[in-house]
């Protein structure tokens, strides 16, 4: 199995940063999320840098789904990346962390009147998905008596390589304002008294293993700024949103690097704003390629079974990672207390939700596992606890952060109080 740098093996067990993970396990229990805050600094500087070196107007707004924790946020945070937010609460998390207003971006297709009247007190730049939505936006600005900046979210209909349930830019997506109809939105705007239309939005979906999409999606967007000027309206910024994927099979899978995005998609954007002499800020919403890899997820092994075949059944299941249920997501997985030994048998490593479809990796050679075991899942830092839940009335796990030598929780395992807090009495029950 080919590990990324911040994984080795030593004396036969995985090590994440300058960690044992078999100890990380022992001394905070499990399951247990487990983050390198170090990668994620690296990949940042890595992503970052190779666009700046090309055009040095960029800002990068994590998407902030990928990983809700307020310890990545403020990771993310000190080293100037803004955030890409799609609600209240993430919003709160993104200022909590230090982010400043002017550093964030407000998206989505369904926000609520109270979304919109937060984005106008906070001023916050809103991605504004629907007419509708805008006279709602423009009428709340209004009340405050202020004026807010809006960008239009873009549907450019772009088929893109990925799960159809994470293709955001298709035509038949919930998300945005189709090309062909979008000038008529910047004119409404401008009709407008409290919206400001500066800026222009689009995403075309996640986990994309190829460039070409991106820089087709660069070359839809400058046509409609090309249009937009005509209609004297000047983008100060043009944001091609997320979507990097990283290898989640590293031994059969080649993901581009963000050398190789740059090179896609810069010059195409280059070539764009100067045909149109314009120097507007190229913004990029990165989340799973941030932090995807800085994550292993460790879970024990309850016992192991042989029925029509062998299972190792643990005590993580898709309640803590659902992407293996929900999209057929591959995670590698590898035996932390065994790293080195051979493989023995063929497993599918399962949970303790009442779901057959609890399978966080099927028929996986692996040595041989026995209860007590400790597996880890690699590349769990996107939209694995941000996606949990507590079905099956299980508490969610606790997540700790590794900075050097240093490991501390950054969020605690949950408890049965914490299932029962929110719940109330009706009046009518004894």
């Amino acid at each position: 199995m080919i590990l990324p740098s911040h994984l080795s093996v030593r004396n036969g067990r995985l090590r994440i940063g300058e960690h044992d993970t078999v100890d990380l396990a022992d001394r905070f229990g499990t399951p247990l999320y487990v983050t390198d805050e170090e990668r994620i600094q690296d990949n940042f500087r890595r992503l970052s840098g190779a666009l700046t070196a090309r055009y040095p107007k960029v800002r990068v707004l994590y998407a902030a789904k990928a990983n809700g924790n307020l310890a990545v946020f403020r990771t993310l945070a000190s080293m100037g990346a803004g955030a890409d937010v799609f609600s209240a609460g993430e919003v709160a998390l993104a200022l909590a962390a230090g982010m400043p207003p002017a550093s964030l971006l407000f998206n989505g297709s369904s926000k609520t009147p109270a979304d919109l009247a937060l984005a106008v007190e906070k001023g916050i730049r809103v991605s504004v998905d629907s007419p509708d939505e805008l006279r709602q936006l423009d009428a709340a600005a209004g009340e405050a008596g202020k004026t807010v900046d809006i960008a239009f979210r873009v549907n450019p209909a772009i088929d893109v390589p990925t799960h159809p349930k994470i293709a955001t830019g298709l035509a038949t997506s919930k998300f945005g304002i189709p090309a062909g109809q979008i000038l008529h939105a910047y004119r409404e705007a401008l009709s407008l008294e409290h919206t400001n239309p500066i800026g222009i939005h689009c995403h075309i979906g996640s986990q994309i293993l190829a460039v070409e999409p991106f820089a087709h999606e660069v070359r839809v967007l400058i046509d409609v700024a090309r249009d937009l000027i005509d209609i004297g309206v000047e983008p100060s910024f043009i944001d091609i949103g997320g979507g990097l994927g990283i290898p989640y099979r590293r031994e059969t899978e080649r993901a581009p690097t963000p050398e190789d995005y740059a090179e896609a998609v810069v010059p195409v954007f280059l070539r764009g704003i100067r045909e149109l002499g314009i120097e507007p800020e190229l913004w990029v919403e990165p989340g799973r390629w941030l932090v995807a890899d800085s994550t292993v997820l460790l879970t024990r092994v309850n016992s192991v079974k042989t029925a029509h075949k062998t299972f190792a059944n643990v005590d993580a299941g898709f309640n803590l990672l659902v992407r293996p249920t929900m999209y057929d997501a591959y995670h590698e997985v590898v035996a932390a207390n065994k790293a080195d030994a051979p493989a023995a048998r063929e497993y599918s490593v399962t949970g303790p939700i009442c779901e057959t479809g609890d399978i966080l990796a099927k028929d996986r050679l692996l040595p041989e596992l026995a209860a007590g075991d400790i597996i880890a899942v690699l590349d769990a830092g996107a939209y694995g606890f941000a996606m949990s839940s507590q079905y099956n009335s299980r508490p969610r796990c606790a997540e700790v952060l590794l900075a050097g030598k240093k490991a501390a929780l950054m969020r605690r395992a949950e408890t049965i109080d914490d299932l029962t807090a929110p719940m109330v009495r009706p009046s009518w029950q004894a």
